[in-house]
């Protein structure tokens, strides 16, 4: 059976009560909800946001009207929580950020993300905005689509395209890293 259809099942069953369903459903999404989470907010305060997460869940599940979107619906629910407390930390800045067309990127910014997050990805991360850092983590370490992230996060495409031109820059800049990108946006 197709993981998302496993998943939708555990979803249906999670609804109807069913608490082994429920376990099974969250220690299947445990580890990518923590390491995405861990990303946004660091490593010290993941476990507790995870935590934060998994009650929303458990409190709202029965709402859920599309089992299959289960995991976009979890990712949306830990941006939500990631993100307030950042807020409640004052560690979220106000940052303007300027708007970036993905027609700026190279063809390769696949590649190139990559390599600048597999060097040190949680010092890098760390010089991106929360809002870019959450949709670089979703498309590049979490394989989601341009469309699927602006789902999670209940933005518009272009805006997620934005953030994750924004946040190329940013980890560009943090490493030095010069690029045809980067001469023309220069």
């Amino acid at each position: 059976m197709d993981d998302r259809l496993h998943e939708a099942q555990l979803v249906l069953l999670s609804q109807a009560g069913d608490r082994e369903a429920l376990e099974e459903l969250l220690k299947g999404i445990e580890a990518i909800l923590f390491r995405y989470i861990r990303r946004i907010v660091g490593p010290d305060s993941a476990e507790d946001v995870l935590q934060d997460v998994f009650i929303e869940i458990c409190r709202h599940l029965r709402a859920l009207q599309e089992p299959l979107y289960f995991r976009a619906w979890a990712y949306r629910i830990c941006t939500r929580a990631s993100f307030r407390l950042l807020r409640h930390r004052r560690l979220w800045q106000s940052r303007h950020e300027d708007e970036f067309e993905m027609d700026d990127l190279p063809d390769n910014h696949r590649e190139i993300a990559t390599e600048l997050l597999s060097r040190d990805m949680n010092r890098l991360l760390d010089t991106v905005s929360p809002a870019s850092r959450a949709v670089i983590a979703l498309h590049y370490l979490e394989d989601q689509t341009i469309q699927e992230i602006a789902a999670i996060m209940q933005l518009s495409v272009g805006t997620v395209k934005s953030r994750l031109a924004y946040g190329l820059k940013c980890l560009r800049n943090a490493t030095g890293k010069r690029s045809d990108y980067h001469d023309r946006t220069s």
